[in-house]
C-alpha cells in the first residue's frame, strides 16, 4: 500500500514563480502531500479584520445593490485588529475533484451527499427558481446531484463541490493520521488574513470590481445569461468560465494562494456569531464557542461582486452541501518547526 507520509518539498510552480518575479517578491515556500495538495507556508502577522468601508462608500462602489443589503452587513463590523501568532500551511488551491476522489478511495469515507441518500444541489437548464417555494438558484436536494455531479461538467482539476463541513472534517482527520501533522479547516481569522495577504481593499487586487473578471471566477457576463433576473449584479467583463474553473486559472495573491475569492466558497472552522467581532480577542481568534451554523468564505463562480469580498461572511449548517461550496484546508507546523 502506498506510503501516505508526506514528502516535504520546497517548490514553486512555474506560474507562481513567474507571478512572484513579476511582482518582485519571493516565490512561496511549499510542500506537497500524498493527495497532491500543494501547501503554502503563510507567515505569522497582523491585520485589520472586517469591513473598513461605510454604507455610503459601498453604495457608491456597488450601485446595483439595494441599500438594505448593504446595511445588513453588520456582522462584518467593527473593524478590529487581529494577530496570527504562528505560521501555518494553507492549500495553494481549493481541493480538487481528483484529490477528493483519491481521499475517498484511500480512506473508504462516504461523503454525506451519498451516505444520507438525499444528494446535493445542481444546475439544470430548464429549472426555474421563480416556480419553487425557496426560490433557490439551483435544484436540490436531489440524489442525482453530489460531489460527482453538480449539474455541469468538471474535470479532476476543478474544485470539488457539494461537500459538507463534516466532509471537510473527515478529510482533515484522515490527513492528520496519515501525514503525521495536524490538518484542519482554517479559522475565519486565518482565512481572511490569508485572503488579504497584506492588502486592505475589497479584493486581494484592490477595490475595482471591474477588474474582478481578470482576477477571479465570479458571477460575470459568462454566467449571467443563465440567470437573467440577476444580470445587473454581474461582474463587468467575462472571466471565461460559466461554471467552475480549473484551480489556479487566475494569478495568486501576495502569499501565493489562488482563488481566495471566487470559484467556490470555502468552509472555515468557526461558528458564526453576528456580534463576535465586537468581543473577538486580538490573538488567534477561534470564533464563538457554540453555534448552529459554520462560516464559509470567499464567494464562488455564482457570487455577485459585493459578496465576493475578502471581508464578507456567509454561513450554513455542518450538513449543508451545495453546488457552490468547496474545501481549502490548512495544516499546523510540525514539532520543532518555526
Amino acid at each position: 500500500m502506498r506510503n501516505f507520509k508526506s514528502f516535504r518539498l520546497v517548490i514553486a510552480l512555474a506560474a507562481t514563480v513567474l507571478s512572484a518575479c513579476a511582482g518582485n517578491r519571493a516565490a512561496p515556500e511549499m510542500e506537497v502531500n500524498a493527495l497532491g495538495m500543494h501547501m503554502v507556508r503563510v507567515p505569522a502577522g497582523e491585520f485589520m479584520m472586517g469591513n473598513r468601508f461605510s454604507v455610503d462608500e459601498m453604495a457608491r462602489d456597488f450601485p446595483a445593490i439595494e441599500r438594505a443589503r448593504l446595511t445588513a452587513l453588520r456582522d462584518e463590523r467593527p473593524l478590529h485588529a487581529v494577530r496570527i501568532t504562528q505560521p501555518f500551511y494553507m492549500e495553494q488551491h481549493e481541493l480538487t475533484v481528483g484529490q477528493f476522489r483519491r481521499f475517498l478511495a484511500a480512506s473508504g469515507y462516504v461523503p454525506e451527499s451519498v451516505a444520507d441518500g438525499t444528494g446535493g444541489y445542481g444546475y439544470r437548464r430548464d429549472y426555474d427558481p421563480s416556480r419553487t417555494a425557496r426560490g433557490d438558484a439551483f435544484e436540490g436536494r436531489d440524489p442525482r446531484y453530489s460531489w460527482q455531479n453538480p449539474g455541469f461538467a468538471q474535470g479532476d482539476d476543478h474544485p470539488v463541490v457539494n461537500v459538507t463541513w463534516n466532509d471537510a472534517q473527515a478529510l482533515a482527520s484522515w490527513l492528520t493520521r496519515t501525514e503525521g501533522v495536524r490538518y484542519r479547516l482554517p479559522t475565519e481569522a486565518e482565512w481572511e488574513y490569508a485572503c488579504r495577504a497584506g492588502t486592505t481593499g475589497y479584493y486581494p487586487h484592490g477595490n475595482d470590481r471591474a477588474v474582478l473578471a481578470q482576477t477571479a471566477n465570479t458571477f460575470d457576463r459568462a454566467a449571467a445569461p443563465l440567470w437573467p433576473q440577476w444580470q445587473a449584479t454581474a461582474t463587468p467583463g467575462n472571466d471565461g468560465y460559466t461554471f467552475t474553473a480549473p484551480v489556479g486559472s487566475f494569478a495568486p495573491n501576495a502569499f501565493g494562494l489562488h482563488d481566495m475569492v471566487g470559484n467556490v466558497w470555502e468552509w472555515v472552522s468557526d461558528f458564526h456569531g453576528d456580534d463576535y467581532y465586537a468581543r473577538s480577542p486580538v490573538d488567534n481568534p477561534q470564533g464563538p464557542e457554540t453555534g448552529s451554523v459554520h462560516v464559509r468564505r470567499g464567494g464562488s463562480w455564482h457570487t455577485w461582486p459585493v459578496y465576493a469580498r475578502c471581508g464578507f461572511r456567509n454561513w450554513n449548517t455542518a450538513t449543508t452541501r451545495y453546488t457552490l461550496v468547496g474545501i481549502r484546508l490548512v495544516h499546523e507546523l510540525r514539532a520543532g518547526e518555526r
